[in-house]
């Protein structure tokens, strides 16, 4: 993408090298892109090429992804166009370890979307197996949001709460005199020692999650015209 921003291009179309994607969406493209769109998705309305298996975990994906509020396009791979402002945008984002999917809808461009049906693969066999694929899916997570470090602040909240209301029976079983010598004093030191744990590293969690926000360095605003 850098090379042809270099090259003076004004918009650049990439698509998968396993040309299943339809190059008779390019014109439609083109269209939506002289219509005035700097991001053109190339979107696939029928993956019957897939496995069900791979259309379920795909689709498992996408609303888990929408759950923690990251603006992905269903069904969209990397077929798409770029018009030149974005690509100038996108030399300013310094990320390393960059989630493509998520970025260009992150970018406020104006866009569309152009529906397609994928084709069958012609020759070859596919180098996204399983694991490659859960690779991919928790690069896609781990890269554009931070929730899953809250989510384990959540958990450890819930913990802590739940060790509380248990040292609370323990407590209650002792004066009742319903507990060996000794168990209600270890349990309620266990539960304690290890909930304040917990608590301490969501509070690690949660200065993790700003760091990871910070070293990202993406732009506050990207200005679109200067007059």
């Amino acid at each position: 993408m850098i090379t042809a921003r270099d090259w003076g291009v004004d918009c650049i179309i990439s698509l998968d090298a396993d040309l299943q994607d339809d190059i008779a969406a390019i014109p439609e493209m083109i269209a939506s892109y002289a219509a005035g769109n700097e991001i053109v998705y190339g979107v696939r309305n029928d993956r019957s090429t897939d496995t069900a298996f791979k259309r379920r975990t795909a689709h498992m994906f996408y609303n888990f992804m929408r759950w923690l509020k990251v603006p992905l396009i269903p069904d969209h791979a990397d077929y798409r166009l770029v018009a030149r402002p974005v690509l100038e945008a996108l030399d300013g984002i310094h990320e390393q370890s960059l989630f493509l999917r998520g970025l260009f809808p992150a970018m406020g461009f104006k866009n569309a979307q152009v529906y397609y049906v994928r084709q069958s693969r012609m020759a070859g066999e596919s180098k996204y197996p399983f694991w490659k694929m859960v690779s991919f899916a928790w690069k896609g997570i781990t890269a554009c949001s931070a929730a899953p470090l809250r989510i384990a602040g959540l958990m450890s909240m819930l913990c802590m709460v739940a060790a509380l209301a248990f040292s609370g029976v323990s407590l209650l079983k002792y004066a009742m005199g319903e507990t060996i010598q000794g168990w209600t004093s270890l349990i309620i030191v266990v539960l304690l020692l290890g909930s304040v744990q917990l608590f301490c590293l969501a509070l690690v969690g949660e200065y993790l999650a700003k760091v990871f926000t910070e070293v990202r360095h993406r732009p506050r605003y990207i200005i679109a015209k200067k007059l």
